[in-house]
């Protein structure tokens, strides 16, 4: 099922239009969603590549959903690439410090008290002491994610600290 040569977007001149009709737009998009660091031109460009490789398929009234939705989706991907990157430059390097045998045992047996002590906690007190400490979550925010009160996620995280110091020597 081809589409007519007109309504078609493999045509160059139709395509040049959505290009310089939805760009810029696309582009202002990108840029107030996720700021500058993730390179809205670039995403936006491949949206316009993808859009271009996908042309027979796409008629040309749904390419502004289209390219909408591919730009957003490549810049979740990037958000989610820069997680990953963020989370392994927190992770200690091997060989790479400068500290005595002696500490990096005890800091061992420090993460190994402290992940059996987490692993003491409820079910309840663990996920609100990890959303607020490890995530960043207010308590606010958590108390949306688990559907309950603003009151019973600052028990649970006092509670999971009481129990953590009760079980770990020197916090």
């Amino acid at each position: 099922m081809s589409q007519p040569i007109k309504d078609n977007i493999c045509d160059d001149l139709l395509f040049e239009r959505l290009y310089k009709k939805h760009s810029k737009n696309l582009h202002d998009f990108l840029y107030y969603k996720y700021g500058d660091h993730l390179n809205p031109q670039d995403k936006m460009q491949e949206a316009f590549i993808k859009l271009w490789q996908n042309c027979g398929k796409i008629i040309p009234s749904k390419a502004k959903s289209y390219l909408f939705t591919t730009a957003n989706n490549l810049m979740l991907n990037a958000v989610a690439h820069q997680k990953v990157v963020l989370r392994y430059s927190k992770r200690p390097q091997k060989n790479s410090t400068n500290e005595s045998p002696e500490f990096v045992l005890q800091e061992k047996e420090y993460h190994e008290k402290l992940q059996k002590a987490l692993s003491n906690l409820t079910e309840a007190q663990r996920t609100a002491f990890l959303l607020n400490r490890i995530e960043g979550k207010r308590f606010k925010e958590i108390a949306i994610l688990l559907n309950i009160s603003k009151k019973a996620v600052e028990k649970r995280i006092y509670g999971a600290l009481k129990k953590l110091r009760e079980d770990i020597d020197g916090i």
